[in-house]
């Protein structure tokens, strides 16, 4: 049976995050120390660990079938692949920064000034359109120390908690882009191929659309099991189960994580009593 091949970075927060969203859809691998390749004992995948910034080209030469990297390494990059599922993990913005102590009064700083940055091509097209001429120095990493050993004036670079900038005493002061992880594929997959990525997209969506939402388990007295029911619609509609003492039901439902402090007041506002929530651990719809 042909397997697919998916191409995860070999250490650090995305590829926590992605094998532990690859656990949670049923997909384990076995996985010793040091390897960079594994199988899966029950699916057809194959895992290949790599560094994240050579993730894209492994997909678009088609060594790997799928990937999950960067959304700024993709668009770095620049090769042809596509993007399959935006998974919401792994945030991080791309930002200018520049020392505390200098006064920032737009791009307007940057002219005619030295910029380092791993990202070259996204500050090129950046500058390019906000018509700044500023020199790039690339740089492989610690960019963030360039300004301090007199490297260059300002910076480009991933900013997470903005605490190596504090660190390193320097500001943010321009966000160019919003990047999260990315599940990637290459171009004219085979049949067989596109019909595993399909089930192991079916398997992720399950997982990500249980985590964004809550079981909620409350009573409520009968006159207002139609209003209730307004609030929380759930999948088709909410589970009613009459209760012992007379008068009262159960209601079942599911409800979304964003709407839940909103709608809790107005559900106490019914009547509601005895609220409950539940994390759901997958959600098939």
């Amino acid at each position: 049976m042909e397997k697919i091949r998916i191409a995860l970075q070999k250490k650090g927060r995305l590829h926590d995050d992605s094998m532990k969203l690859l656990k949670e859809a049923g997909i384990k691998f076995n996985i010793g120390s040091g390897k960079l390749v594994a199988q899966s004992p029950n699916f057809p995948i194959e895992v290949l660990f790599l560094r994240d910034d050579d993730i894209p080209q492994t997909i678009a030469d088609k060594v790997a079938d799928i990937g999950v990297v960067g959304e700024n390494e993709v668009e770095e990059k620049d090769f042809k692949i596509a993007i399959a599922k935006r998974l919401g993990f792994s945030k991080c913005r791309i930002s200018l920064a520049i020392p505390k102590a200098d006064e920032y009064n737009g791009l307007e700083y940057f002219q005619n000034k030295k910029v380092a940055t791993s990202y070259p091509v996204i500050l090129k097209k950046y500058f390019d359109k906000m018509n700044v001429n500023a020199e790039i120095h690339e740089i492989a990493g610690s960019v963030e120390i360039a300004p301090g050993i007199g490297l260059a004036d300002g910076i480009f670079d991933i900013v997470s908690s903005g605490s190596t900038l504090v660190a390193n005493r320097l500001k943010e002061v321009e966000v160019v882009m919003k990047s999260e992880a990315l599940l990637v594929k290459a171009d004219d997959l085979s049949a067989e191929k596109q019909a595993l990525l399909d089930e192991l997209l079916f398997r992720i969506n399950s997982v990500m659309t249980a985590s964004s939402n809550k079981y909620i388990l409350l009573n409520a007295p009968n006159n207002k099991v139609d209003e209730i029911a307004e609030i929380l619609p759930g999948m088709k509609s909410p589970t009613v189960l009459p209760l012992a003492e007379e008068g009262w039901s159960s209601i079942h439902s599911v409800i979304s994580e964003k709407q839940f402090w909103e709608n809790i007041g107005k559900l106490k506002e019914c009547g509601a009593q005895g609220i409950i929530t539940f994390p759901i651990e997958k959600m098939i719809l």
